[in-house]
């Protein structure tokens, strides 16, 4: 996991800004959640504490999150042991992915005692564990019977032991030569494999780094590692040490093209290359906070809005369904001039028709040869009724054909607009989002709309940007806000864009009447293509006028416009720029 122990030192120095703060207030946010708030010299903080397994963590954190009425049985001893109670000291054992934090409280009898919380950041393993100043464990949030591990039980009344531990180098306080001797005496492997066995508290990401650093981007096998890869080896290890005994780490966070977080260290990364974004933060908290919070956010966002992904992929197949059937019925509809065709050399010829006759060999007038035709008839009808027959299928393949063609064409728009719903979906980032979409189906009658009271939250402001030349560029969130912003809130001179033939985001250059440079409008492009189907594309074709000529069609449906006197300006779509430049 990235949060290694070397990471974990990094936590604990910043930590270590909270000792002489006193409790003021625990919550146990979920059963696996800690949030302790404390009074510092520095003002309020407050310390995040969680044993999750795929987030397990401890840091200083500024997101605020909802508390359950009923405080858990843990959270009331967490009270109990600690309300008041000053923190003291925090404690690392090496880099062991352990941080004991001892506060000093008040017991029932009103003697002054030491209780340490040992923080245990272990993946599937992680604890958090009240501990006395006896070294016995009052209760922990996770219980580990004998069923669970034989080797080491976590139970109150036990005496608290650490977990099992390998034998392996501290590159803190390693020296040079022991440094070297274990890289040589390790097995062979690939070298960032081997630097896990030989040193601890250093996770896959950054021995990933050293080795990317000492190969220059090659493969190494530990075994082979000698001349200038070592000494590259052990020049990144020493900047590394000094970096963290020093306070002076880069922490980074990358993300994928689609903006998904991956993977953080505490110093810069550069072998991903320019396959991921790297996003550099302040400290190691700010770090923790900003990539689990966005992790689970998105995580959360895309739970929420499964049904509605659901519904608008289950529209899309049937309007397409819809419209490839009535493709075929069109189709069907261009005989219609073989049925006219029919009724009037019928007309022409009933002395030469008879009640009874199943077919009619007739000549074509209307051709200069004048093949012959053979009709079928009705052999229950009379030859008139046979010509009325072929005019009615006449005037019903015209009448289809009109009705087929209107049909068609608001299917085809029904389905722009189902995509660009899919689309800002794809982009909700927060519940409000999910929200507003939600509302815009309900009015479309896509969906029922709640019968509840409970008015819905506001909506959101657009997204705004600012260019390198300074002006001001708005993006809509959905299909409403595109309205408003294109219709509404745009002045004449403002420069309007938007993706061509591909459904997206409608986006705004604020002039004041002023002519933005070519850079502004490039950028504006580029955040266009970034907000639309097109974000993934290497060239996105991007059209862009003046306000005054966007207009909106009689009975269209949200976000369909219209607009002349344009350009079209070619950009690639770069995620980058768009998270730099946004306000």
């Amino acid at each position: 996991m990235a949060l290694d122990g070397a990471f974990l030192y990094a936590v604990k120095n910043e930590l270590s800004a909270l000792i002489g703060g006193r409790v003021e207030k625990i919550h146990q946010p979920s059963r696996e959640e800690i949030v302790i708030s404390m009074r510092t010299r520095g003002g309020g903080k407050k310390l995040y504490i969680s044993a999750n397994a795929g987030s397990a963590r401890v840091h200083v954190t500024e997101k605020s999150v909802d508390n359950p009425q009923t405080p858990p049985m843990f959270c009331m001893l967490l009270r109990k042991h600690l309300g008041s109670g000053k923190l003291i000291n925090i404690r690392q054992d090496g880099l062991e992915r352990i941080l004991f934090i001892d506060f000093e409280c008040v017991n029932e009898l009103g003697d002054v005692v030491t209780v340490t919380l040992a923080c245990e950041i272990m993946g599937r393993c992680s604890n958090l564990i009240i501990i006395n100043q006896d070294g016995k464990v009052i209760d922990s949030i996770k219980r580990v019977d004998e069923e669970m591990s034989r080797e080491r039980m976590v139970l109150p009344g036990m005496r608290y032991t650490l977990p099992p531990r390998d034998s392996r180098l501290n590159f803190l306080t390693a020296e040079h030569d022991e440094i070297i001797a274990a890289i040589h005496g390790a097995a062979p492997a690939e070298l960032s494999k081997a630097l896990i066995r030989v040193f601890e508290g250093i996770s896959p990401i950054l021995a990933r780094e050293w080795t990317f650093f000492a190969g220059r981007g090659t493969h190494i096998e530990s075994d082979k590692i000698d001349g200038d890869q070592l000494d590259r080896l052990l020049f990144i290890i020493k900047r590394t040490r000094e970096q963290l005994l020093n306070g002076e780490c880069c922490f980074s966070a990358a993300s994928d093209k689609e903006g998904q977080l991956k993977d953080f260290s505490f110093i810069r990364l550069s072998q991903f290359g320019t396959l991921m974004y790297t996003k550099e933060l302040t400290s190691a908290s700010e770090l923790l906070d900003y990539f689990y919070f966005e992790r689970d956010r998105a995580a959360r966002t895309k739970q929420r809005a499964n049904d509605l992904f659901k519904l608008l992929v289950n529209l899309t197949e049937r309007t397409t369904r819809r419209i490839a059937a009535q493709h075929e019925e069109l189709a069907a509809c261009k005989d219609k001039g073989y049925f006219k065709l029919c009724g009037d050399l019928i007309s022409a010829n009933m002395y030469r028709i008879q009640k009874g006759d199943s077919m009619a060999t007739l000549e074509n007038f209307y051709e200069e040869d004048c093949p012959t035709v053979e009709i079928k008839l009705d052999v229950r009808k009379t030859p008139s009724q046979n010509a009325q027959y072929y005019y009615n299928e006449y005037k019903k393949a015209v009448t289809a054909e009109e009705k087929l063609a209107v049909q068609i064409e608001k299917g085809k728009e029904e389905l722009q607009y189902l995509d660009s719903v899919f689309d800002a979906l794809t982009r909700a980032a927060s519940e409000n989002d999910i929200i507003q979409l939600r509302l815009e189906l309900s009015e479309q009658g896509y969906i029922r709309s709640g019968t509840g009271k409970v008015k819905p939250p506001k909506a959101l402001p657009p997204i705004e940007y600012k260019s390198s030349d300074g002006f001001t560029i708005l993006v809509g969130r959905n299909n409403h806000q595109n309205d408003q912003l294109s219709l509404k809130f745009a002045e004449k001179s403002d420069l309007w864009l938007h993706t061509q033939s591909i459904t997206g985001s409608h986006v705004l250059i604020l002039t004041d009447g002023e002519t933005p440079p070519d850079r502004t409008i490039e950028e504006a492009a580029i955040i266009a293509a970034v907000n639309s189907r097109g974000r993934n594309s290497t060239l996105v074709p991007v059209d862009y006028c003046l306000a005054k000529f966007v207009k909106k069609p009689s009975g269209a449906k949200p976000g369909k416009v219209i607009f002349t006197n344009y350009q079209t300006a070619f950009v690639k779509p770069d995620a980058e720029l768009e998270q730099q430049l946004r306000v």
